[in-house]
C-alpha cells in the first residue's frame, strides 16, 4: 500500500509539471501584462486540491505579485504578501523543481529583473520601501541565471541587441499571440491550426515561407543537432513511422526543451517536452529556417 501511494504521489507530481490549459492560460496573460488576473486567478488554482503537487501556480502568484509591488498603492497594501512571494521565490532556486520552473520560464524571469532594476533606479517607493532589502533579493534570486538580454517591457516581447535572438523572439511573439486557438484537422489559420499548419502560418507571418506538412518541413529544413537547438527552432515528432507532428521551440539554447504547438486535444498550447513522456522518446530531430547572421 505504501508503495501505490508513494507512486502516486510521484505521478501527480510529475503532472504538476506537464501540460495543463490553466497554467498556460497563467503564461497566456501574464506575457500580456495583465498581473492582476494572474495574481487572483493563480491564488484560486493554489486553493484547488489538484494543484496542490504543483509549484506552477505558486511561482505565478509570486512573480505576478512583485510586478504589482512596483505599484506605490497596491505595494502599501500588500506588504506581507510581497515579503512572503520573495521568499518563496528564493525557495524555489533551492530545489530541483523549483530551478526547473525557473529554468523553463526564463524568460519571464528576465523581464521581472528587468522591471525591478528599473525600479529599484528610478520609481517612486512607499515610505515604508526598504531598498537594502528589495536589493539584497534581487542579487540573491537573479545570481547566476541564464537571463536573456531584454530592452523595455512589452508584454514578453523581448527585445535584443543581438539581431538573431531578436528575430527569434519576435517569432514566438507571433506563435504566443495563437495560444488557446482550437486545434482543426487541416486549419491552417487563426480560426484553427494542426500541428504543421501553425508552424507555416507563424513562419508565413515572420516572412518565410515553408511546406505545409510536418514531413515536408522536416525535409527542407536547415537540421540541427540537439544542444544547437533553440528558440524559434523546429522539433519533429513521429510514433516510429513518418513525421507526424511538429512544434516551435520557446527554450533558449542549453535550457530545458519547451514547445508551443498545436496539440490535438488542447490547442494552440505550451508544454515542456523534457518533462513529458510522452513527446521526448518521439523526438525525431530539429531543424531551422531562421538563417545564421554573420
Amino acid at each position: 500500500m505504501k508503495r501505490i501511494f508513494s507512486f502516486f504521489l510521484l505521478f501527480l507530481s510529475f503532472q504538476s509539471l506537464a501540460q495543463n490549459p490553466a497554467i498556460d492560460h497563467l503564461e497566456m496573460l501574464y506575457d500580456q501584462g495583465y498581473y492582476k488576473l494572474v495574481y487572483r486567478q493563480s491564488a484560486r488554482l493554489m486553493d484547488t486540491p489538484e494543484y496542490d503537487f504543483s509549484k506552477l501556480p505558486t511561482y505565478y502568484h509570486a512573480i505576478s505579485a512583485l510586478q504589482l509591488a512596483q505599484d506605490e498603492h497596491w505595494y502599501k497594501r500588500h506588504q506581507t504578501t510581497i515579503e512572503q512571494s520573495k521568499s518563496i521565490l528564493l525557495e524555489l532556486r533551492e530545489t530541483s523543481k523549483g530551478q526547473k520552473i525557473i529554468q523553463a520560464h526564463i524568460a519571464e524571469v528576465s523581464f521581472l529583473k528587468k522591471d525591478l532594476d528599473s525600479w529599484l533606479a528610478i520609481g517612486k517607493q512607499s515610505k515604508t520601501f526598504d531598498k537594502a532589502n528589495w536589493q539584497k533579493f534581487v542579487q540573491q534570486f537573479f545570481a547566476d541565471l541564464p537571463l536573456i538580454d531584454v530592452d523595455g517591457n512589452k508584454g514578453n516581447v523581448l527585445v535584443s541587441n543581438r539581431p538573431e535572438l531578436k528575430e527569434r523572439i519576435e517569432l514566438i511573439g507571433i506563435a504566443k499571440k495563437q495560444l488557446g486557438v482550437p486545434y482543426v484537422s487541416a486549419g491552417a489559420d487563426p480560426s484553427g491550426f494542426d500541428c504543421s499548419g501553425f508552424t507555416s502560418f507563424v513562419l508565413q507571418q515572420h516572412g518565410e515561407n515553408i511546406p505545409r506538412r510536418a514531413m515536408d518541413q522536416f525535409d527542407v529544413c536547415i537540421k540541427l543537432s540537439e544542444d544547437e537547438a533553440q528558440i524559434g527552432d523546429l522539433v519533429f515528432f513521429s510514433n516510429g513511422g513518418e513525421v507526424n507532428h511538429v512544434g516551435i521551440l520557446i527554450n533558449q539554447k542549453g535550457q530545458p526543451k519547451t514547445m508551443i504547438h498545436a496539440s490535438s486535444s488542447k490547442g494552440v498550447s505550451i508544454v515542456e517536452i523534457e518533462s513529458s513522456n510522452y513527446w521526448k522518446p518521439r523526438i525525431v530531430g530539429y531543424g531551422t529556417f531562421i538563417s545564421p547572421k554573420k
